[in-house]
């Protein structure tokens, strides 16, 4: 691979944003250079270089040339290597799928953050809350396989990723997906089934014990 077609992903094995990055590569078939980062013993130059605004990962290096933010990395994957394409070919297609890729980004993380960060009834509140966003994005759903219809697509890639932590959310805050949300569990199952998901996502007792960490470095008991 030349210094100018060179892809190198600064990445954390925890992180759902670099999932997304890492499953839309794989759905591509790009070949790429994975560095991983120590965030909490020091970041690397290279990546305070790369992202000096937001010092976080993901970053695509691509030629040496760096680009920040999950959805936007995702997006320039998508446009950089065509096929198969990630976004719908019609304009309002790729309008609905961009509202519901910022949706997810603006919604879900956090939303998810908030069960393990909380107990009593601020941790039921923030149950109810998740599970509210789960089944809106189950309505967007409908009766399709995937967000993207009958394929796996620009949505899917950004939510799948997200997904990788729900089993810490559910052990922690006592709760089922499925019990809640049918056709978003049978959804999440569709996409573990694709190669391009199952090897990117790590085990999710490894994420539990990492969110269970985190709560102890936060104080949280």
């Amino acid at each position: 691979m030349s210094k100018e077609s060179a892809v190198v992903l600064l990445d954390f094995w925890a992180s759902p944003f670099c999932m997304r990055v890492k499953i839309a590569m794989a759905e591509k078939g790009v070949e790429h250079e994975h560095r991983e980062e120590d965030l909490f013993g020091g970041k690397s130059d290279l990546l305070l270089k790369s992202n000096p605004v937001y010092q976080k990962v993901p970053v695509l290096l691509h030629g040496g040339k760096p680009v920040c933010e999950s959805t936007i990395i995702v997006s320039y994957i998508d446009e950089t290597w065509p096929s198969p394409p990630l976004l719908p070919p019609c304009p309002y297609g790729q309008a609905q799928a961009r509202f519901w890729a910022d949706f997810i980004d603006k919604k879900v993380f956090d939303a998810g953050c908030n069960i393990w960060r909380s107990k009593g009834e601020e941790q039921e509140a923030a149950k109810k809350d998740f599970i509210e966003i789960l089944k809106q994005l189950e309505g967007a759903l409908g009766e399709d396989d995937f967000f993207g219809g009958d394929s796996f697509g620009f949505v899917d890639v950004i939510l799948i990723g997200l997904a990788s932590w729900f089993y810490a959310y559910e052990k922690l805050g006592g709760f089922k997906v499925e019990d809640q949300c049918p056709k978003f569990s049978a959804w999440m199952k569709k996409c573990m089934q694709r190669e391009s998901v199952a090897k990117v996502l790590p085990d999710p007792e490894k994420i539990y014990e990492f969110v269970t960490m985190m709560k102890k470095m936060h104080g949280i008991e």
